[in-house]
């Protein structure tokens, strides 16, 4: 039966082209942005886990920046300990080369000196935008991975790297001046004026200074262009009374300046040291304070080859200082490596991510094209077909001639 109401042939033909036509410009859409699964409307379950996945690139990306710096703030400290240690080193040898009775002691330890100042300079050059991780100052966490759990949840995961304390000034401020009469004090300094002809001044020390005092601490009395060092020993803080030790080792070191005009008379009773001139000059004092400090290099500031009686005590310290030095270079070796592991380790996977994405999302190019063709071709047959169907109607015309 034919009916010029309703062409089925044509009908068929239409939604066939249409079809092909869809298909077509899919595998269009594919080959212009090189996925298969381009939007949620492709493949919904399939592009969620993409962009899952891709975040996640993201977020590797920028921990490959943070292993980056943090792995050279590392080499920035081991290089440093490493220095330090060759530096040391160095010092040891001076130390026992002045372990001999014929040597110029005064002219090591100017070596000495010089050494110290240098590791002082390494250490405060030893920083990385601004991170330092051998003057005491800081430590690292270094932001190593991302970790997602099966719900989804993502936890950061960190590089720990601790810091090492190489500053050889830890000075803390102590009330070491205590009460005393005549001068101007601020707890950890003292000075005061000495006016000729029987001028005075009590210097009051407090042998329980808060914080508390520590073998090795210093105090420093300059007077008449001279300046008198005394060092707090384990001995003075064993004694009965800190302050009347203090007091009398300071008035020893005073006396040994050989200032003229200038008495100095140690008050037990008091614990307190009494400055009297005795000559025609005005004269000024001032006292200060410095502790051991803490740091791994505190010792440095007692090294002093030209007291013989203290080189051997000094060659231990030293020796103490260098294995510090080299358990430091080690440390942060071995947090370096670990660093450049785990950086390797993160470029990989990222690359496997992102091979896991195009798997899943791109598209085949060379099925494309081939689908391409075919269906170019079906789309040229499809036109004929629906051609075909449309002329059916006209045919009825010659039923009726």
């Amino acid at each position: 039966m034919s009916s010029i109401l309703t062409n089925t042939s044509a009908m068929v033909a239409l939604q066939t082209l249409k079809g092909i036509n869809s298909g077509l410009a899919k595998t269009q859409s594919e080959i212009s942005t090189g996925k298969s699964v381009n939007s949620a409307k492709d493949n919904a379950a399939v592009w969620a886990i993409s962009k899952v996945m891709e975040s996640d690139v993201k977020g590797f990306s920028g921990i490959s920046d943070s292993l980056a710096l943090g792995e050279s703030t590392v080499a920035v400290a081991r290089k440093a300990s490493e220095t330090i240690t060759d530096l040391l080193t160095q010092m040891k040898g001076k130390i026992v080369a002045a372990q001999e009775d014929n040597v110029d002691r005064e002219k090591i330890q100017t070596d000495i000196t010089a050494l110290k100042d240098q590791i002082a300079s390494v250490v405060g050059a030893a920083q990385f935008n601004g991170l330092n991780l051998v003057d005491g100052s800081s430590s690292a966490d270094i932001l190593s991975s991302l970790n997602r759990d099966s719900s989804g949840n993502v936890t950061a995961s960190k590089i720990s790297v601790a810091g090492v304390n190489f500053a050889q000034d830890g000075y803390t401020a102590k009330d070491v001046f205590a009460g005393s009469t005549g001068v101007s004090t601020s707890g950890d300094s003292a000075a005061g004026p000495l006016n000729a002809a029987g001028g005075t001044a009590n210097i009051v020390i407090n042998g329980a200074a808060s914080p508390a005092l520590a073998a090795g601490d210093k105090l420093n009395v300059a007077i008449g262009g001279k300046t008198a060092t005394y060092t707090v020993t384990d001995d003075d803080l064993a004694q009965t009374d800190v302050s009347d030790a203090i007091a009398a080792g300071l008035k020893t070191a005073i006396d040994s300046l050989g200032v003229e005009g200038i008495s100095i008379d140690f008050d037990a009773a008091n614990d307190q040291l009494v400055l009297t001139n005795d000559g025609t000059t005005d004269l000024s004092f001032a006292a200060s304070f410095k502790n051991a400090g803490s740091g791994d290099l505190a010792k440095l500031d007692t090294i002093d080859v030209t007291d013989a009686s203290t080189l051997g005590a000094q060659l231990v310290d030293i020796e103490t200082m260098i294995d510090g030095a080299i358990k430091a270079a080690a440390d942060f070796g071995s947090a370096e490596s670990r660093i450049g592991a785990q950086a390797e380790f993160i470029s990989n996977l990222t690359d496997s991510l992102k091979a896991g994405i195009g798997a899943m999302v791109d598209a085949d190019m060379e099925e494309a094209s081939a689908r391409l063709q075919a269906l170019q071709t079906q789309q040229q047959l499809g036109i004929q077909s629906l051609s075909i169907a449309n002329q059916q109607p006209q045919n009825i015309l010659s039923l009726f001639r």
